[in-house]
Parts: structure tokens; sequence; C-alpha cells
């Protein structure tokens, strides 16, 4: 099975499912839904993974960053204890820190718009893909039919033959 077929088939478990009266609900049986759903991430390109693993990195990498903004926070606070009569210390670690976030900041903007861009890339193939495997599917089903319809069209016309035959058969009966 293909995904186009899980979705088919878990649109056929919505259509088909028990109604709840007045209320205009179903009733789904839980296990076979995801089990569907997880046969449809499986079949998932491996993009979309990479996708959430970029997504991830980024997570980890803004806590990190935070992190390491909190270390220097702390090593900051530290500082101006030791330190209250010279300012230029104190004002040299708030510039580092406020570096280390517009740093920070800046990568984190940079993975977002980059996975944003990679998962619209790989969703406009995935649109195109599935545009052109329904256009050929529309078009076996249109030749299908019109094999079908000759092959009917061929069966009647034999059909017709065969009883116009045996009306002359039977008027040249006496």
């Amino acid at each position: 099975m293909d995904v186009m077929q899980l979705l088919e088939y878990l649109q056929e478990i919505v259509e088909t499912a028990s109604k709840v009266p007045i209320t205009g609900k179903i009733v789904l049986d839980k296990k076979e839904i995801l089990e569907v759903i997880d046969q449809i991430v499986n079949y998932l390109p491996d993009e979309f993974k990479k996708a959430q693993w970029v997504l991830t990195e980024k997570e980890r990498i803004l806590s990190e960053a935070r992190k390491e903004y909190e270390v220097v926070k702390k090593e900051t606070m530290e500082m101006l204890k030791k330190q209250v009569e010279n300012h230029d210390i104190t004002k040299e670690a708030k510039i580092r820190a406020q570096e280390i976030i517009a740093a920070a900041q800046r990568d984190a903007k940079s993975m977002r718009l980059g996975a944003r861009d990679y998962a619209d890339e790989i969703l406009c193939q995935l649109d195109k893909e599935l545009e052109e495997k329904g256009k050929i599917m529309i078009s076996n089903i249109k030749k299908d039919a019109e094999e079908m319809m000759a092959s009917i069209s061929e069966d009647f016309t034999n059909t017709t033959a065969t009883i116009r035959e045996n009306i002359k058969e039977l008027r040249n009966v006496k």
C-alpha cells in the first residue's frame, strides 16, 4: 500500500463509521485509526524526517544558547558583585551577552527559515507528484471505461446480429 491508498482507506473508515444519533458524531476504532496513521508516517519520505530533525536541532541550539546566556549572565553578576566600582567590566559582559543572544537569535531565525523553505519545497514536490499520479489514474480509468464500452457495444452488436439471423430463420421455416 502507498500513502494515497492508506489515506483513502482512512477516509473510508471515517465515512463508514457508526453514527451517534442526533449529535452528528461518529464512533471510530482508535486502534485501527492509529495503525493506519502509523503506516502513513512510515511511508512519509525521509525529507520530512530530516525537516523534523532540523527543527529539533534548532530547539537544541536555542536551548544551548539560553544556557550559555544564563552562564554569562551569572558570571556577569558575580563580576558585578566583586568589582562594583569597575563599570567597564559589567558593560563589557552585558555587551557580550547581548552579542551571544543576538547571534543565537540570528542562527535560530536562519534555521527556522531554512526548515520552512525545505518543508515548502518537499510539500510542493509531493503536490506535483500527487497531481501527476492523479492524472495518470484518471487517464487509466478513462481508457478502461472506453475499452469496457467498446466491449459492451461489440457484444450488443453480436447479440443483435444473432437475433436478426434467428428472425430470418424463423421466417424461412414453413
